[in-house]
């Protein structure tokens, strides 16, 4: 071959291959303006089509670039950086900082978030803020909640044609920390998320369905995950006063200025509120929560949060709807008036994140939780005792001791470019003096129900793979959970500890399609469970003890335009047994199997940059399969639900929020001759800044109204005048019109 001919050819060869030839790796670190790690950004080549995502610390590693590639480097909620690639980017660590900015539904981009949907939830948060422990929880599209004891007890949740009570079939976490309590003594899996103060919370993470490896105990219906901030953009506080003696006041102080390696805050609420009732709630309730974090060499990010809450109050109770249409109360009136308790949770939650190498992360908390509960209740009035009624007494005291660690590796099983994830953890509940007893104007104790000491443990260990082929992401999973419960009884005479082990396995199957960069579906199947409370284990000998749910969902998140967004997702949810420890009554009520099918539809909308609007609508077919037709029924399951409203975000200093919630009318028992009616009710608020640091605020709860039942029950009770029992809707009634000013300050 002449030498002149070789020469050409070569050249030839190394000039259209030279882009693969001398393709390389970029390292590079993300970081917000104070110089701290930003997590989940997007990195994408627009030339090779690579793409990353940032690691804890903040870090990525992107492969096959080459000189004069463009790289898109951004995360919602932050102005996107655009790099062309240099020699030096392939030779040096590439450092970029993203500069904070508002939220815009049209900047999203449907497959660059590492969960879509949670990223929805994300434009919510920032559309439309929190200032209201109540308020966390709606911001889960399609979850209805209502309070029913004078606003110091755990909310009765709704999702899914789900009466979940306070959480059997939701599970809860705050920074790692889980808010469902086991063999609770006031029902299994009772949540109480009053220790979050609304402010602190960064964001949302949720799931529907039994569908993740990392989530056990309780997650049958979905999963919510609150995230507290690492750092406060300025100190502030706050005071508001309205109707019904109410007043909040809210303290937020950053103790190190933003600092580049170490951010520290601390936050107090306390609250006071008498309610609309007859009888004075007499509610008052303080938050205190400080959380501190440093980053470490390598950006090791080392955090410690503290935190205590202690609550009391007042309450008239689920009142008969014989007794206001008699005239005998009015609807804010009380049978028994001496209903109540107090609470208090104390948290000590440390967490570590860190890059063991370059494509595996590690993730990790322990945390230390004290936690007491008294509550006096009377749902039956004089059904039981004539003389004296029947109010109850329910009181625990508890500590848990928590671990949860994970790690994450990016690798390649063959040429599919894999993400394994794997973690194992241990919760261990200790919770003494569990007692239900018979009591008298809440200070006298007629006789034991229920007394004893409940020791719990649950160990777990899982397993997800994220294969990415081409535009598919195929993601199987599986779960190992093992429980012991252990049960003294001290109202027998002789000592003797009742103890049960389970193991059970929960495998899992999750398949996306992203068809576009604005259009992803997805198939999710999967199988979760609920425990049970110990108190029942051991009486029922191992029998019904974590019960499953088989799940599947069809459905899609997609951006039609730029100012648009679309959810919607086809399920089913099959329980080999529908129950619930019910503490009120000491006893516990299977009811067999259950199936629901449901659809739910999201859309969101922003017509301006000022202008947001979303709604979420979820329509439920939920029925016992082991009872007749027309027997059937799932007592307050939800069929049909809608919930969303219009935002006003920052125009010239003027910032609003209409938000509406409707739930139709639902079966109170099992054959339906009992209806829980529905409500639609509609809340304001309104903000103006006066300056950078002053702005007024108002606030109008059911802005029209209307009368409403937030929470119902079908109950059999006998007044005293009466000879006989009457079972018939028993309800809370809904917060009439409401109105409250407040004003914030910004330093």
């Amino acid at each position: 071959m002449p030498p002149t001919y070789k020469f050409f050819k070569n050249f030839i060869i190394l000039f259209f291959l030279s882009p693969i030839l001398f393709a390389q790796n970029i390292k590079g670190v993300v970081s917000n303006q104070n110089g701290q790690p930003i997590e989940h950004v997007y990195v994408y080549n627009t030339n090779s089509s690579s793409h990353a995502h940032t690691l804890s610390n903040g870090t990525f590693i992107l492969e096959n670039n080459s000189i004069g590639d463009t790289l898109n480097i951004g995360l919602l909620g932050y102005e996107k950086a655009i790099v062309v690639v240099t020699d030096k980017h392939l030779k040096e660590e590439l450092k970029v900082t993203l500069i904070a900015k508002s939220i815009l539904l049209d900047e999203l981009v449907i497959t660059e978030q590492v969960n879509a949907l949670n990223s929805v939830a994300k434009v919510d948060l920032e559309t439309s803020p929190v200032n209201s422990s109540q308020e966390v929880l709606r911001k889960v599209p399609g979850l209805i909640i209502g309070q029913h004891a004078g606003g110091g007890k755990a909310e009765q949740i709704f999702l899914r044609g789900f009466d979940i009570d306070h959480g059997t079939d939701v599970s809860l976490v705050v920074d790692g920390m889980s808010v469902n309590m086991v063999s609770h003594a006031h029902g299994q899996g009772y949540s109480d998320l009053h220790f979050v103060i609304p402010e602190t919370i960064n964001n949302i993470n949720f799931g529907k369905g039994p569908y993740y490896a990392n989530k056990g105990d309780f997650n049958t219906a979905g999963y919510v995950d609150f995230n507290t901030k690492d750092h406060l953009k300025n100190s502030k506080v706050s005071f508001s006063l309205g109707q019904f003696n109410s007043m909040r006041t809210l303290g937020m102080f950053d103790l190190l200025n933003n600092s580049k390696n170490s951010n520290a805050y601390v936050a107090l609420e306390h609250i006071q509120f008498d309610g609309p009732y007859d009888s004075p709630q007499n509610f008052n309730r303080l938050n205190i929560f400080g959380k501190y974090n440093t980053y470490l060499q390598g950006n090791d990010r080392l955090s410690l949060s503290v935190s205590h809450f202690t609550s009391r109050w007042d309450a008239s109770g689920q009142i008969p709807q014989r007794a206001v249409d008699g005239g005998l109360i009015s609807r804010f009136g009380a049978i028994d008036d001496t209903e109540g308790g107090t609470t208090s949770r104390s948290n000590v939650n440390l967490s570590y994140d860190a890059i063991l190498k370059d494509d595996l992360q590690f993730k990790s908390n322990v945390f230390y939780t004290k936690y007491d509960f008294e509550l006096y209740s009377n749902f039956t009035f004089f059904l039981d005792d004539s003389t004296n009624g029947d109010q109850i007494k329910q009181h625990e005291s508890r500590s848990i001791f928590g671990l949860n660690t994970k790690f994450i590796k990016d690798t390649f099983v063959g040429d599919v470019e894999t993400t394994l994830s794997s973690g194992f953890g241990l919760r261990h509940d200790v919770v003494n003096d569990v007692e239900l007893s018979h009591t008298l104007n809440r200070n006298e104790t007629l006789n034991y129900l229920a007394l004893g000491n409940v020791n719990q443990t649950n160990m777990f260990g899982f397993l997800n793979a994220d294969f990415e082929l081409g535009k598919f992401v195929i993601s199987p999973a599986l779960r190992l959970d093992y429980f012991k419960f252990m049960y003294n009884d001290d109202l027998v005479t002789s000592y003797e500890t009742q103890a049960e082990t389970k193991t059970t396995l929960s495998p899992k199957l999750n398949v996306f399609f992203n068809q576009t960069k604005n259009l992803q579906w997805f198939l999710k199947s999967g199988i979760g469970f609920h425990s049970n409370d110990s108190r029942v284990v051991v009486q029922q000998n191992a029998k019904d003890i974590l019960p499953k749910a088989y799940g599947s969902d069809f459905g899609l998140v997609w951006k039609p335009t730029p100012k648009m967004v679309v959810n919607s997702a086809l399920w089913y949810l099959f329980l080999e047994q529908e129950f619930v420890y019910v503490g009120d009554a000491g006893i516990v009520e299977p009811s067999g199997k259950s199936e629901r099918l449901g659809i739910d539809l999201g859309v969101r909308y922003q017509f301006t940059d000022w202008l947001y609007f979303d709604t979420d609508a979820t329509y439920t077919h939920a029925r016992s399969t082991e009872e007749p037709s027309g027997a059937d029924y799932i007592p307050l399951a939800p069929d049909f639900t809608l919930t969303g409203g219009l935002a006003i975000n920052d125009l010239n200093g003027f910032s609003a929020g209409l938000r509406y919630r409707y739930i139709d009318d639902r079966p109170a028992n099992e054959d339906n001759s009992i209806v829980a009616e529905g409500y639609f009710v509609t809340d304001l608020n309104a903000n103006f800044k006066l300056n950078n640091n002053v702005t007024l605020g108002l606030a109008i709860e059911n802005l029209f109204d209307v009368e409403w039942n937030e929470t119902q029950f079908a109950t059999e009770s006998r007044l005293q005048s009466e000879p006989n029992p009457v079972e018939e809707i028993h309800f809370t009634p809904g917060t009439p019109f409401f109105v409250k000013g407040s004003v914030i300050y910004k330093f």
